[in-house]
């Protein structure tokens, strides 16, 4: 008996590592090499793999597609049909595979619906990419992005909320403080 579930649709290769409490629905497949970590869920039509690393908590919606080389830290959401790209310069009659360029995304990140995430990039802690953006440069901690290509317009919190001058979430009352790095929880209260 697995402490997770997988559709009979979906297909788990050999050498796969599955965590506890993870669902992985219809007409998934996840490759060999990949380790999906606790509390996960996949849906509908997900590809990982092979060799990739998903963090526990995290959330894949329908149609997203996890190449070699993409690492997404713990609670990491992709929304539907977000794209991982794995090389820069494509070509159908190049190969390219000794090209992939390593992506992170860092924990709590959130990818909106079709946006487009290029290979060689970081998407920092709780950062929030809007819907259909397309990202081609490092995002920082809790920044808010959309656009092609993608543009900061401001800054969220850790519970996804969007910040105002003061950097006081409106959920949490939780202050923040703004480093070159991004934005971090000021603990100086």
């Amino acid at each position: 008996m697995t402490a997770y579930f997988v559709h009979a649709s979906a297909v788990v290769d050999d050498g796969v590592e599955i965590g506890s409490d993870t669902k992985i629905w219809h007409f998934c497949h996840v490759l060999g090499g990949s380790r999906i970590g606790a509390g996960c869920v996949l849906g509908q039509n997900v590809m990982v793999g092979p060799d990739v690393d998903i963090g526990d908590g995290c959330k894949l919606q329908n149609n997203v597609a996890v190449y070699k080389g993409v690492t997404l830290d713990a609670e990491v959401f992709c929304g539907p049909s977000c794209v991982f790209t794995n090389v820069l310069t494509p070509r159908a009659f190049v190969e390219r595979k000794d090209e992939f360029a390593p992506t992170l995304v860092r924990q709590g990140a959130t990818i909106g619906a079709n946006a487009t995430i290029l290979c060689g990039t970081t998407i920092g802690r709780y950062a929030m990419i809007g819907a259909g953006a397309v990202v081609i440069r490092d995002v920082p901690d809790h920044a808010l992005v959309v656009g092609n290509p993608s543009r900061r317009i401001g800054w969220v919190s850790r519970t996804g909320e969007r910040l105002g001058a003061d950097l006081v979430c409106p959920r949490t009352e939780e202050r923040y403080r703004e480093t070159e790095a991004g934005l971090v929880l000021d603990s100086s209260d």
